[in-house]
């Protein structure tokens, strides 16, 4: 059984899944909130009064997240004995997205105004992300830190990348397998998204993508 689900403060909505609606809960989403909702899904999934227990395997809880997702699958599995396997696609390396590479002016700044904006590439929004978020990364490092996370994962890990990712560098792949040598690394020659844009109007997926996809289900099985 597969199970797929947003986030609660991604910014979408029950009426517009594949839309930002709700720019104020997007600008309200932080780390340990992700963690929250991740949390919850595998209890449902995991509770026998889930009206699909039955065809669900429960000793067999497996992750996959793609970027911030990855990096927030990482944690949870550190901290959830559930999960047995875990899969990121071009995941993040450290929870600093996306003030890890800001000046200090830019910093100031976005403390003072409580607000900094980013123009989202396919709507082309404005998106707002609150100081909120910054905070909430300094009052929880510890909780925070992927790479201890990874570190001390004992558990299978595919960690698969976009030779030509430009939002999260292939660079944190090679990281990501260093700090758990344990773990296998797949990479495609492609972008963050592994070729894929929305909406996708095709019924195959983009070769890249396609791949990641297959060596994904054999990494599982």
């Amino acid at each position: 059984m597969l199970l797929k689900f947003n986030f609660s403060h991604n910014g979408t909505t029950s009426e517009q899944p594949e839309e930002f609606g709700n720019l104020e809960a997007f600008g309200q989403n932080n780390y340990t909130k992700e963690l929250e909702d991740l949390r919850k899904v595998i209890d449902w999934v995991c509770e026998p009064e889930n009206p699909f227990h039955a065809a669900i395997d429960t000793s067999k809880v497996y992750l996959i997240g793609h970027s911030m997702g990855g990096g927030i699958s990482i944690l949870q599995s550190t901290e959830d004995s559930r999960i047995k396997k875990l899969i990121t696609w071009a995941g993040i390396g450290e929870c600093k997205t996306p003030w890890g590479n800001w000046s200090a002016a830019r910093m100031e700044e976005w403390k003072q105004t409580g607000v900094q904006y980013y123009t989202n590439g396919r709507t082309k929004q404005e998106m707002p992300m609150y100081y909120q978020l910054y905070q909430n990364y300094e009052q929880n490092q510890q909780l925070l830190d992927i790479k201890n996370a990874i570190q001390h994962l004992n558990i299978p890990i595919l960690i698969c990348h976009g030779t030509l990712d430009s939002a999260v560098l292939i660079e944190t792949a090679f990281q990501l397998k260093e700090w758990q040598p344990n773990a296998q690394l797949f990479t495609v020659e492609s972008d963050h998204v592994f070729g894929r844009k929305h909406p996708w109007t095709s019924d195959a997926l983009p070769l890249p993508m396609q791949a990641v996809v297959d060596k994904s289900i054999l990494f599982l099985k």
